[in-house]
């Protein structure tokens, strides 16, 4: 059996054009809207957004491309850009009736985040970001063997083919990888979701790495045009992450208040995962950046 959000109703929601996507609500209250990360689905905020729903509407969507939502080709590099992504989930939270919501991402969920933060200032009136670095900012950090870890961005970086196939060849090894080595404590991800997490993967492959070449092109030009016209983030800001720096050499705290004035930034010593590792602690980072 498919592990749920317990207590959550789950819905297909059009947001644009022939794409629908795949969302579990649960709970009552001002909106939060959560979005995941690689290589997982909605199901990585199942404690948080559990806790959350005592006080909020909590609103959790499987990303274009990912889990059981719509997967649409790449027509262009626009197709699976942030900016595409963001609309998406701005377009979801006003089907479901929300004008203006909070919204938290984690990983390749948070880099949508932050593009609808910029995108849809009058929206998004809370923001939270986990574990990642803006993708601009990204790019520029990532340097000599240190950047092993980020084999895969430079592997999905690559034209329409090649990474597709190396993929999908050998699919739940690709994807497993990732599950086994950010995870300070394995246990946090039960076997039931890390099966989950894979079949919904495999199924995915050619519109994940769409999603990441859009980050090695349109995603940064998309960037880039924000920072030389002096866009930031207007609304306040928590994020939560390791200390990547120690080991790339780069101040993550100065990096985001680049983008964001009014910014929580905490460093943590668990893993990538810290959602399903450290619920607790991320639905308090939440609940206080709610308050500011």
């Amino acid at each position: 059996m498919t592990p749920t959000i317990r207590g959550f109703e789950h819905h297909r929601v059009p947001v644009d054009g022939d794409v629908s996507l795949h969302v579990a609500v649960g709970g009552s209250g001002s909106p939060i809207v959560l979005l995941h990360g690689f290589p997982q689905t909605h199901l990585m905020w199942r404690h948080v957004a559990a806790d959350l729903a005592a006080g909020h509407t909590v609103i959790c969507p499987d990303l274009r491309g990912y889990g059981a939502s719509d997967k649409p080709a790449e027509a262009g590099p626009g197709t699976y850009s942030k900016r595409t992504m963001a609309a998406d989930v701005v377009a979801l939270a006003r089907a479901l009736g929300h004008e203006r919501f909070a919204l938290a991402g984690h990983d390749r969920g948070a880099l949508v985040a932050l593009r609808a933060a910029l995108d849809h200032p009058a929206a998004v009136g809370h923001l939270a970001c986990l574990d990642v670095l803006p993708t601009l900012d990204m790019w520029d950090v990532m340097h000599g063997v240190d950047a092993a870890v980020g084999f895969h961005l430079y592997l999905m970086a690559q034209p329409p083919g090649l990474p597709e196939r190396m993929i999908a060849a050998s699919a739940d090894a690709f994807f497993g990888h990732f599950l086994d080595r950010w995870a300070a404590d394995p246990a946090a991800i039960p076997a039931d979701v890390r099966s989950a997490y894979l079949r919904a993967c495999a199924a995915a492959v050619p519109s994940i790495v769409a999603d990441y070449r859009a980050s090695a092109g349109i995603d940064v030009e998309h960037d880039r045009a924000d920072r030389t016209a002096g866009n930031r983030l207007r609304m306040p800001v928590t994020v939560v992450q390791q200390d990547w720096g120690a080991a790339l050499g780069f101040d993550a705290a100065s990096i985001w208040r680049a983008w964001a004035p009014d910014l929580r930034h905490t460093l943590t010593g668990h893993g990538h995962f810290m959602a399903e590792e450290a619920p607790a602690m991320i639905a308090e980072e939440l609940r206080a950046l709610l308050t500011r």
